[in-house]
């Protein structure tokens, strides 16, 4: 995999690492972000094995091997949810490969993923929030079509608390407007129903009539969401209006997507909604993630009855 220091690509190891990434997509049904961590993690892994051990492949795998690539990323200061997700990659790699034949013992079977500390997300206030849904809807006012765009964008996405792939995901089809749900396909290629209110309705209204149909091209399909060229949006692109759109809202913590997706779950748990139905919302497959909110919901409480109480 090395000479003389440079690094060069074995055939064997990438039609490997090509049939690993169909049976991720096919079987395990991993989303292509999701696929292209998990190679990059291996890649990282055989690059260190080869600096280790030389023209092995991957028979030179072993638990010493495995234990000793995390301390140096440990060392190298990557988080803990990092090193959680790539131990996750080489054991849903190596048992791939024993089962495969490529490897006479799983040498990851003892393997232990770390624990990741779970952090409690940065969430806007409900009264940020009308800001951000005030200002998106402000600067689609003036017809341009990506402007509508960006206000169906944030709506929808703290509307429904879905993630930024399934809003960027969505066909056409996916959403009934006569009843105000969208059909969602999230992890693993699970589906669910997620409603969404009526500011939501009105964006999505405006969007259909005034800005999609300036935008769509012969490369647009069913997506709902179009880019500036009218194929379907890139979550990437998504991304960079949530950011856009938070730094117009004086005080508001500068959050992506998925602090929408925070905020959104933290919200509803607040007007009283059922744990479980948050779950359902959010295609959380335990119940254990979707906790976290309450967390979230409790320290802000304690925040707001700290600096408010006299006797706090």
């Amino acid at each position: 995999m090395t000479t003389g220091g440079q690094e060069r690509s074995d055939p064997g190891i990438e039609r490997c690492l090509e049939e690993f990434d169909q049976y991720l997509a096919l079987e395990r049904g991993r989303s292509e972000h999701t696929r292209r961590a998990y190679l990059g993690d291996l890649r990282s892994l055989l690059t260190f094995l080869a600096q280790r051990s030389p023209d092995t492949g991957l028979g030179g795998l072993s638990l010493p091997v495995l234990r000793s690539w995390l301390a140096a990323q440990a060392a190298a200061g990557t988080s803990r949810a990092t090193l959680a997700r790539r131990t996750s990659s080489i054991k849903t790699f190596t048992a791939w490969a024993l089962r495969k034949g490529l490897l006479s013992a799983d040498p990851a079977t003892r393997l232990q993923v770390p624990k990741a500390r779970r952090t409690l997300p940065a969430v806007l206030r409900q009264d940020q929030a009308v800001e951000a849904m005030d200002a998106a809807k402000s600067g689609a006012q003036q017809g341009d079509p990506l402007a509508i765009r960006d206000r169906l964008i944030v709506e929808m996405l703290y509307a429904t608390g879905i993630r930024v792939s399934e809003l960027c995901g969505l066909d056409i089809d996916d959403v009934d407007t006569s009843r105000r749900l969208l059909r969602v396909l999230g992890k693993g290629n699970k589906q669910r129903t997620v409603p969404y209110g009526e500011p939501a309705h009105a964006a999505l209204t405006a969007w259909l009539s005034a800005g999609r149909p300036k935008l769509v091209s012969e490369g647009s399909g069913a997506a709902l969401l179009l880019g500036v060229r009218g194929k379907r949006l890139d979550p990437r692109q998504a991304r960079t209006v949530v950011h856009e759109t938070m730094s117009a809202v004086a005080g508001a913590p500068d959050i992506g997507p998925h602090g929408l997706r925070h905020s959104a779950a933290t919200h509803l748990l607040e007007g009283g909604a059922d744990l479980r139905v948050v779950q359902e919302l959010l295609g959380h497959s335990t119940l254990a993630t979707t906790q976290l909110y309450t967390h979230v919901s409790v320290a802000r409480l304690r925040a707001v009855h700290d600096q408010a109480h006299p006797r706090a």
